[in-house]
């Protein structure tokens, strides 16, 4: 398979380490300072090309993409919100493809599951009080992450007592604290730490009086981020539309 990287920080260079040990070729690669790429037939050439930038830029990355018909793995997170009916619309009956996870460890689609499933039960016991907690490295720009706020819906679906999750405090490692925890009882709480190198800890908690349930998932680096990004583009190249870590792990 032909793969374009578009972001070549860590995470871009651990997926083209991955992806060649795995047999693929990487015809193109677009960072920060060669964005005029996006129009080579190198890039035109790629079977898939696999996102990890920032927020701001992911949006318009895809545009590009998809401009030379070229299909889509992305780990971007933050774009949803003012783009995700924009999205829905262009990877419609699949005439564009994007497959997007905010996480695509495998061992978070395992922790998901555990997580949905969880859920389902702790709705029969409404004296148990849900919150959340994500710690990521201080470079991240994104409060909560992305795969707390997708942790976070799951919750909500399958909870009866909560309607809508809440960002709570963000936590500096130089004792600077933004937000608050101030939140409504229907309300799934996210508080955030950003701290040293931290790869991503997500923390569910489900707190009584008589006691405390706690499911975590902790990544030890960066390399089943990558792993699973490469597993997302070899399923891409067979499938259109919009896709997602549900149709690639089916538990």
């Amino acid at each position: 398979m032909k793969i374009a990287l578009i972001g070549y920080g860590k995470m871009g260079h651990m997926i083209e380490q991955i992806a060649l040990a795995r047999g693929h070729e990487i015809v193109s690669i677009i960072d920060i300072g060669n964005p005029q790429d996006f129009d080579s037939p190198a890039f035109a050439s790629a079977d898939v090309a696999i996102e990890f930038t920032n927020p701001t830029a992911a949006y318009a990355n895809y545009l590009k993409a998809f401009e030379h018909n070229v299909k889509v793995v992305s780990g971007s997170t933050g774009w949803m919100k003012d783009h995700k009916a924009d999205v829905e619309s262009l990877t419609k009956d699949g005439k564009q493809t994007l497959f997007w996870a905010s996480n695509f460890s495998i061992g978070v689609a395992i922790f998901s599951a555990v997580n949905r499933y969880l859920a389902k039960i702790m709705n029969q016991f409404p004296q148990y009080e849900v919150e959340m907690e994500e710690v990521h490295h201080v470079h991240k720009l994104d409060a909560p992450s992305g795969t707390a706020i997708t942790l976070a819906e799951d919750i909500v679906d399958n909870i009866d007592r909560k309607s809508n999750w809440k960002a709570g405090t963000t936590t500096w490692d130089d004792g600077r604290i933004d937000g608050d925890d101030c939140h409504k009882p229907e309300e799934l709480l996210i508080n955030s730490v950003r701290h040293a190198e931290v790869p991503g800890i997500h923390t569910v908690s489900y707190d009584s009086e008589a006691d405390k349930i706690t499911i975590t998932h902790d990544a030890h680096s960066r390399k089943g981020f990558a792993l699973g990004a490469v597993l997302a583009a070899e399923y891409t190249l067979n499938h259109t539309g919009l896709l997602t870590t549900s149709d690639l792990f089916k538990f």
